[in-house]
């Protein structure tokens, strides 16, 4: 009788074993997956991200330190390279971009330009799908983290290899509304004058 108390606590212990060990693959395998579509969409909005600066920069020549902003916004996002070094570029690009925008804001006629409006309307597309993406991949990390760090699994990760990964988060800061501030062009102090006066 003790002899099947055993065995069956030893089974047991072996289809936990088993069963946790191919969850923590099945979990990492799904985080790849995750970050991958993640980064699809990514790259989807560095490859926009000239054609709006080449559609901006022809109706807004002066404004070329917010061009170059986002050209240089750009690059560092493509040269990052972890979860929490890609969360840090690509803040750094959703501001960057945010002004240009700002700046075409300005512009009437490149407002209402085709071209700009599809450009628009992809990037929005984009900034979607990028959500998604990122939810999904850290509901996954939740998932992982939380099987790597509970016990007795947090045993079974360690022997195995596996450890938490990072959130792909955005800040507080990005949350909030952003505050956009305009220079004033030449010619615009005296029209302003007039409307205040």
């Amino acid at each position: 009788m003790v002899l099947w108390i055993v065995g069956g606590v030893v089974a047991s212990g072996l289809v936990y074993l088993g069963w946790t060990y191919n969850r923590l693959v099945e979990l990492n395998k799904r985080a790849d997956g995750a970050w991958s579509d993640i980064d699809v969409q990514l790259k989807r909005r560095w490859d926009l991200v000239p054609a709006l600066v080449e559609t901006v920069k022809g109706y807004a020549r002066h404004e070329s330190g917010t061009l170059e902003g986002v050209v240089e916004a750009r690059s560092q996002a493509e040269r990052s390279g972890s979860v929490a070094q890609r969360g840090e570029s690509e803040r750094g690009l959703s501001t960057a971009v945010g002004r240009l925008f700002a700046v075409a804001e300005a512009y009437p006629e490149l407002k209402a330009g085709r071209n700009f409006q599809d450009l628009q309307k992809s990037l929005v597309e984009i900034e979607n799908n990028v959500q998604y993406a990122r939810r999904y991949y850290n509901a996954v990390i939740r998932d992982l983290n939380t099987l790597v760090e509970s016990f007795p699994s947090s045993l079974i990760a360690s022997a195995g290899g596996f450890g938490p990964r990072n959130y792909f988060q955005i800040d507080e800061a990005e949350r909030a509304t952003p505050r956009v501030g305009f220079e004033p062009r030449p010619g615009d102090g005296a029209a302003a004058s007039e409307r205040q006066g």
